[in-house]
């Protein structure tokens, strides 16, 4: 609880010395040097992490600078290869999904293939089928036959209307 209380009279104290224009310019001055330093350090950061301005580093500086980046390089490799998995996973679902609705598909060819064979029988006669299951599904040869001559077909009366 003290240190609450002590946290609120800082900041009571500093805005009002920001109330103060001579004081307030003088803190946005500060700030804007800390800003400056900061930037400064991550732009160096930056290209010392590309491979940059690696002169003014000893060896112990490197060291680090390496871990860093065998780090990040791990981090990279983990999510790559948990998006990968990830992926894997789904395309075994949908193939998955895509077999068995095959398996559904040729349920219903056969069940069709049957009933097609069911009815056969009911309109020939048992009499006139003299094969067995497996001609049902012997592949049917189709073939095209020569063209025909045109019959022109001229009536032999006129129709009239009227």
């Amino acid at each position: 609880m003290k240190k609450v209380i002590e946290r609120y009279n800082k900041v009571k104290e500093e805005n009002h010395q920001l109330l103060n224009p001579a004081s307030e310019a003088k803190f946005w001055q500060g700030e804007a040097v800390q800003l400056r330093q900061q930037l400064q350090y991550l732009q160096q950061s930056h290209r010392q992490l590309l491979g940059e301005d690696l002169s003014g580093m000893n060896v112990n500086d490197l060291h680090k600078l390496e871990s860093k980046l065998e780090m990040s390089l791990k981090g990279v490799r983990t999510k790559k290869e948990q998006i990968l998995t990830d992926e894997i996973k789904e395309i075994h679902r949908k193939g998955s999904r895509i077999a068995e609705e095959n398996n559904e598909l040729h349920k219903k060819v056969n069940l069709l293939l049957q009933e097609n064979a069911d009815l056969q029988k009911k309109v020939y006669g048992s009499t006139h089928m003299h094969h067995d299951d497996n001609e049902l599904h012997t592949p049917i040869s189709l073939q095209l036959s020569p063209p025909q001559p045109l019959r022109t077909y001229l009536p032999t009366e006129t129709m009239k209307l009227g």
